[in-house]
């Protein structure tokens, strides 16, 4: 019998395999994408890696506009890279949960993680289960999304003023120890949102990244981060992004003959955690669906005139590996169109950064729209803006998921409502 919760789909061994090689492929893509951009520049590559590395990288630090287009994406290669190297080493098997995990690392590489500060929480996550006498093959996933605390290690290690070599070992103790308790904390804090954040381990991450912020100011010690945010044009980007969602469609019909049937039923998902994809309709729906979402929200960016630098990207890259994992179209628009109907009448703006990041990142809210319909979406996006606002001020940036913090502060606040609504309705009539 099957431990999870749905009937898994045919060939689901064939498919695993299929979404390993399609993971390489997005490593092979970020790092031609970085050597182009850098021209080949050796020691513009080293050097603007060496900046990334270095700098405190509390919210919101574009690596594009640090280091330039080459360095981030040679950086996310990197950081990708490492993420398979680990899958591979704890024997993980490859489904949706793997995809979304690699892509919001991709993503995030572009703007807060680097290819140092992501390993702290890697050796904790190990401990954690080392400690539980559990293999870590069964952590790997809380691992890879769990460095939404990386920048943890990068303001101790630099941003702190402490001496070699005590600095690193003190980035190291801190990042570890922030890994190692997310493990524990990410499963209870599922119970408060029921499954419909889909980012929950940016909302364990924002109670850790509060009481570490709270800590530091109990001790007058200041985060050293600052703002950085590039306005790149979409031409040297899209191009080449939107051939890649392309490719994805038509791949993902290809390798699955029977694509369209599964695909339907994938549109009729929640979205609810943990909705895999792969595991539940095949990985060549699962791709279409990734493609189709990609393409999507290149259109939903061209509409508001966002910028295509690390952030922004970075909100795509999870969108899409998201949509192995939860999202597709029915249920990912209603809330992005509540955070920009908010947005337009509040004093925020739509052209505000915040305002387009939330656009992207409030999809984590997908299957409320997905179970309650449309409108609950839609209201729930709202109040995900006003929210994501101000908690970044409670771990001051710390938490790389910060709409993941506010997404689950939104869905536990409105799915009361929402039971008590339906209840109703189904008493009066």
């Amino acid at each position: 019998m099957s431990i999870f919760p749905y009937e898994i789909a045919p060939d689901f061994e064939r498919n695993t395999k299929r979404a390993k090689i399609f993971l390489v492929f997005l490593f092979w893509l970020l790092l031609i994408c970085g050597l182009a951009a850098s021209r080949m520049d050796f020691l513009f590559m080293v050097k603007g890696l060496k900046t990334i590395i270095i700098s405190p990288d509390t919210l919101i630090n574009d690596y594009t506009s640090l280091a330039g287009l080459g360095p981030a994406f040679l950086n996310a290669a990197l950081c990708v890279l490492a993420a398979l190297g680990l899958l591979k080493a704890s024997y993980a098997s490859i489904s949706g949960t793997a995809i979304a995990a690699v892509f919001i690392i991709a993503g995030f590489s572009l703007f807060g993680k680097n290819v140092a500060n992501i390993w702290p929480g890697f050796l904790g996550a190990y401990i954690y289960s080392a400690v539980s006498k559990r293999p870590f093959g069964e952590n790997i996933i809380v691992a890879l999304f769990g460095t939404a605390l990386a920048p943890l290690s990068s303001e101790v290690a630099f941003g702190l003023g402490l001496p070699l070599p005590w600095n690193y070992a003190a980035a190291v103790f801190i990042g570890a120890l922030a890994g190692f308790l997310l493990s524990p904390i990410s499963r209870r804090t599922l119970d408060f949102h029921r499954g419909y954040n889909l980012y929950n381990m940016g909302f364990a991450a924002g109670f850790i990244g509060t009481v570490v912020l709270s800590v530091m100011h109990a001790f007058n010690l200041k985060l050293k981060g600052g703002f950085h945010w590039a306005d790149i044009d979409a031409l040297p980007i899209l191009p080449i992004i939107a051939a890649f969602f392309t490719v994805m469609i038509i791949s993902g019909m290809f390798l699955d003959p029977n694509w369209l049937g599964s695909y339907k039923k994938l549109l009729s998902s929640s979205g609810r955690l943990a909705s895999d994809f792969v595991r539940m309709y095949g990985f060549g729906a699962s791709l279409v669906n990734m493609g189709i979402m990609g393409l999507l929200v290149c259109g939903v960016m061209l509409l508001i005139g966002a910028s295509w630098n690390g952030p922004m990207l970075g909100g795509l890259f999870t969108i899409v590996g998201f949509s192995a994992f939860g999202k597709h179209p029915g249920n990912t628009f209603p809330p992005m169109l509540g955070v920009a109907f908010m947005a337009m009448i509040s004093r925020y703006g739509l052209d505000n950064p915040g305002s387009q990041l939330a656009i992207l990142f409030s999809s984590t809210l997908a299957p409320i729209a997905g179970e309650y319909g449309v409108v609950a979406g839609f209201i729930s996006g709202m109040l995900h803006l006003v929210l994501v606002q101000v908690v970044g001020s409670l771990h001051g940036g710390l938490n790389l998921y910060n709409n993941g913090f506010a997404g689950g502060l939104a869905a536990g606040l409105v799915l009361p409502v929402l039971e008590w609504t339906r209840t109703w309705r189904k008493d009066e009539i």
